[in-house]
């Protein structure tokens, strides 16, 4: 059992570096193969249904009433995720002008706070990644509520014309909400007998992997579109960049507004400046056809301009941005 756990915590010490693997082979089977990632386009959906699965499961929804104990930190978070951001994020679309399936795009990846890596990133910035934890679920849950009503205020008339309500309500339906029910059953079930304590502990194991496969699948898969749009992904990139280069400073200073101590604080500056690409990107899809290809586009970039973007956080954050007192 001891080597079970130290498995997997190397497994998610190491994930960084194996989503880098998934994005370059998935971008290599994109460029050489294109038939290839054509075939394996139908794989998405299921494996993300997996991933929404296994991740959800190690959420610790039974145990919200935690996180609710230090509402200095939860009230930190909301206002920074659900006010600073939308406004981030409206002022850059201010500046940088999309045309209305490229904003939908962006909009959905930017406005949605992480809730799975950023765990991650969080500890290996030696922030408090238990609190970041424990606040998951809060995080997911009112992002889902508050996601449509910034889509309409900040896309106004043009989002409303792509934005379907049934195709979006059917994607959340089966891509978000019946993994979070189950995952919900499987945590229930873990408290009560053995079976769903085994079963917890091996789906504990399938987030990275499938984290992984996800990326090799939808790079692979969507490169070519990524190609073909590129005119639209050049635009989004320098959105991208200073969405990280500008949260890191805001999210110090709601820090230091709401006095939050140097574990909590990082959690905090973590949480801020790490979007949810992977949980929106089923939403993305709902989208008409050539509407969702674009989408979905700007969104995997996200993810790579992200991921480049925490290597640096992890360093930059604890040594520079808030230093141990």
């Amino acid at each position: 059992m001891i080597h079970m756990k130290f498995s997997k915590d190397l497994l998610e010490q190491k994930q960084i570096w194996l989503y880098a693997v998934a994005l370059l082979l998935g971008g290599i089977m994109g460029i050489s193969y294109e038939e290839a990632g054509d075939k394996i386009a139908g794989l998405i959906s299921p494996f993300i249904m997996v991933l929404m699965y296994s991740m959800f499961t190690q959420i610790p929804f039974l145990e919200l009433t935690k996180a609710i104990k230090n509402m200095q930190f939860i009230i930190a978070l909301l206002v920074g995720n659900f006010l600073i951001v939308p406004l981030v994020v409206w002022g850059l679309l201010l500046v940088f002008p999309q045309t209305a399936p490229v904003m939908v795009g962006v909009c959905l990846v930017l406005l949605a706070p992480c809730i799975d890596y950023v765990v991650v990133f969080t500890q290996l910035g030696k922030g408090n990644e238990k609190l970041m934890l424990a606040a998951t679920p809060l995080l997911l849950l009112v992002q889902f509520i508050v996601l449509p009503f910034y889509l309409w205020v900040i896309g106004g008339a043009k989002m409303a014309n792509i934005v379907q309500v049934e195709p979006f309500a059917e994607a959340f339906l089966w891509m978000i909400l019946l993994p979070l029910l189950l995952a919900i059953g499987t945590q229930l079930w873990a408290k009560k007998q053995r079976g769903g304590k085994v079963l917890f502990e091996v789906v504990g194991w399938l987030p990275v992997p499938f984290m992984a496969l996800v990326l090799f699948v939808v790079v692979a898969s969507q490169l070519p579109n990524i190609y073909r749009d590129m005119a639209f992904i050049v635009e989004v990139i320098p959105i991208y960049l200073l969405f990280l280069v500008i949260m890191p400073i805001l999210s110090r200073g709601v820090a230091s507004l709401f006095r939050l101590d140097t574990g909590a604080g990082r959690a905090l500056i973590f949480s801020m400046s790490t979007r949810n690409s992977l949980v929106v990107l089923p939403l993305a899809f709902a989208l008409p056809d050539a509407i969702a290809l674009i989408a979905a586009a700007v969104i995997v970039t996200q993810t790579i301009v992200e991921l480049i973007g925490e290597i640096v956080y992890i360093k930059l954050i604890p040594h520079v941005l808030l230093k141990d007192k």
